[in-house]
């Protein structure tokens, strides 16, 4: 086990990846908020040239806040991840002290994939590879009743949703008073309005379910040069209505005016590509139903992140962006009209 940078050194990761390393020359990548992350140039026999290795945050007390958000994603990377199709980087190694924040994944270094800007947005084309490799997490295992067999995954847990209901309101309050006026006053009153309804809309149409990245966004995706997209940090998994996933990728990452005229291709591509993992009894239109339905995922989480988490200038214009975007297609698609 290695928690700090100093501790990964050529000896340590030969064993981790069972062959020689000579050298090791370590980058800090990221801003470290919720952990640290390194890029490791490595010169041996028989090793990648470079690697990224994420470990638990610096502050003891951040660390044991997060460790089953870190549980969570390394159970994902080794028992997870082989079963269904969706693209992620290779897990070169994975370790965890139980009942302790204290791991260290090291993964496969994507360059020269570039990383999505969810305020630039994508292009059409980066949104249908994205949202193909989405169906890859949900397909494969549709409907998969053993999936509750692991601990942090729960269909409907009844103390969360609650929780998260009765909080949605004055969250709303501290992210419009936060951003000021990032938030036009039309996204204010959708932004009441979507606090409401958080309780009931979360129980609902629990009879589609997968496995729910949580946090599906343009930040968290890497896009290759030639094509298709790599989806990155887990700590976000639940299990939830598929189309939660989908609704936030295209509502927070296409400007409205794109998002109108490309919408429904991007979700008869997403459904397509589910068919081919063997889905049944979902079709098109209770596909795009459920599209609009999910699209308050988008201001649900961009609340709750900006409201809790660490702030700052880029994080700010983010999370407006994020809103502006959403709440514009939860008005244009009735979303709140469907509950």
């Amino acid at each position: 086990m290695v928690t700090e940078a100093d501790g990964l050194t050529a000896a340590w990761l030969s064993e981790a990846l069972g062959a020689r390393v000579v050298d090791v020359v370590a980058t800090p990548v990221g801003t470290g908020q919720i952990g640290t992350c390194y890029r490791l140039e490595l010169t041996g026999e028989g090793v990648p040239s470079s690697v990224l290795v994420k470990l638990p945050a610096a502050d003891q007390g951040s660390r044991d806040l997060l460790a089953g958000a870190y549980r969570g994603e390394l159970t994902f990377y080794a028992d997870i991840a082989p079963t269904v199709a969706v693209r992620v980087p290779v897990c070169h190694y994975a370790a965890l002290t139980p009942d302790s924040g204290d791991f260290v994944l090291v993964m496969e270094d994507l360059a020269p994939a570039r990383q999505g800007d969810q305020i630039g947005g994508c292009t059409v084309d980066q949104a249908r590879d994205a949202v193909v490799n989405l169906a890859g997490l949900h397909g494969p295992r549709w409907c998969d009743p053993t999936l509750e067999d692991f601990d942090h995954l729960a269909l409907t847990p009844t103390d969360q949703i609650d929780l998260l209901a009765e909080l949605a309101g004055p969250t709303t309050e501290l992210f419009v008073d936060g951003l000021g006026d990032l938030v036009s006053e039309e996204d204010r009153v959708t932004l009441r309005e979507v606090a409401q309804v958080v309780g009931p809309w979360s129980y609902a149409r629990s009879e589609r379910y997968a496995l729910v990245h949580g946090d599906y966004r343009l930040d968290n995706l890497m896009f290759h040069p030639d094509g298709g997209a790599v989806a990155l940090d887990w700590q976000t998994l639940s299990l939830g209505l598929p189309a939660r996933d989908l609704a936030y990728f295209v509502g927070t990452s296409l400007d409205p005016e794109v998002r109108r005229v490309h919408e429904r291709d991007l979700v008869a591509a997403y459904h397509q590509a589910l068919l081919g993992y063997g889905v049944s009894g979902h079709g098109l239109e209770e596909c795009w139903d459920d599209y609009r339905f999910a699209m308050v995922q988008g201001p649900l989480v961009a609340t709750f992140g900006c409201a809790y988490g660490t702030r700052s200038e880029r994080g700010d214009r983010m999370f407006a962006t994020m809103v502006a975007r959403s709440c514009a297609a939860i008005r244009e698609l009735g979303t709140l009209s469907l509950l």
